[in-house]
């Protein structure tokens, strides 16, 4: 069984088949082209660099394509980057699929949709539960299957579904040391905060940004959504507004995308629960790459800190 990405370190040589999640076209300032080529496998992925690159390359090495790559991993600015010295698309008889290749959520889909399903059917509110259910239905298979992001955190297949029953299994633990907490209007602000992106991203694999996502971006249609919903169900009440607010809130402040900082206990609950559970996948995914006694790469998102891995970690 060939090594995956996450087992490959500083002075490694790498000779094994990927999967193209993105290829970015750049000029050199020796003007000759080159391109950024994002690579993937089950365990992880890692920027490589493809110089001099002919027309014939560009198509060869676009998005969502399979290869077969040699090359050395070297220290760039702090994080692994793969000098590729040899690569090329593979075939048949290679019996490599883009499915051995990509990164999906450790759970799977019937998995997270009961658990998402339970924390529905214990809602109280009819109002919270009926607005909740019927977005969730409406875009259930997107939800199921999309990344949490393009970059960053939970960015895999079904990533989105993941971060989301994460972050209900957290409010969970939450609500029961603080029962004071609305669980119903939690419970649907998690559900509802980041539905938004199976509009604002382009699909499950290679995602980018769609020209909704980057015009209106998946906070403002969610809020739509949310409106839209209440409209179709008859419901106006002030259920439609706080679960509105957490959406619009969630990411905390305005230089953080924020429209409205959190301003209802459950929306600031929400913020940190939300950004808890992003940080921790960011740290684990990097720390799976680090040996115990080392530092990790630096991790952008992380204010580009390096994380320590301590010997006595497993």
């Amino acid at each position: 069984m060939q090594k995956g990405i996450i087992h490959f370190g500083v002075g490694d040589s790498m000779d094994t088949y990927m999967y193209i999640k993105s290829s970015t076209k750049a000029v050199a300032s020796n003007g000759k082209p080159f391109l950024t080529l994002i690579l993937s496998d089950k365990t992880g992925e890692i920027e490589a660099k493809l110089w001099d690159v002919s027309e014939d390359d560009e198509r060869n090495f676009s998005g969502e394509k399979t290869v077969k790559v040699l090359g050395d991993v070297q220290n760039f600015r702090g994080r692994s980057q793969l000098k590729i010295r040899n690569i090329r698309l593979t075939t048949e008889q290679d019996g490599v699929t883009p499915a051995d290749l990509i990164q999906t959520a450790p759970l799977s889909q019937d998995e997270m949709m009961g658990k998402i399903t339970q924390y529905i059917f214990e809602m109280k509110n009819p109002n919270i539960q009926r607005i909740t259910r019927h977005l969730l239905k409406k875009y259930q298979s997107d939800f199921l299957t999309f990344p949490a992001a393009t970059k960053n955190h939970h960015e895999f297949y079904s990533g989105l579904a993941y971060h989301v029953v994460s972050m209900l299994d957290l409010a969970k633990g939450i609500t029961a040391l603080y029962p004071t907490l609305d669980k119903d209007l939690l419970y649907a602000g998690i559900i509802l905060h980041d539905l938004g992106k199976v509009k604002e991203l382009s699909g499950p694999v290679s995602t980018v940004y769609t020209t909704e996502g980057n015009l209106l971006g998946h906070i403002t249609i969610m809020v739509n959504e949310i409106g839209k919903a209440a409209d179709e169900l008859n419901i106006h009440t002030e259920e439609i507004m706080i679960l509105q607010h957490l959406v619009l809130s969630h990411h905390g402040k305005a230089e953080w995308g924020s429209a409205k900082p959190p301003l209802v206990r459950e929306a600031e609950v929400l913020h940190y629960i939300d950004n808890l559970d992003a940080k921790i996948n960011m740290m684990n995914r990097a720390l799976e790459k680090a040996k115990p006694g080392e530092f990790t790469e630096k991790v952008f998102a992380l204010e580009n800190r390096s994380f320590y891995k301590p010997t006595f970690s497993e």
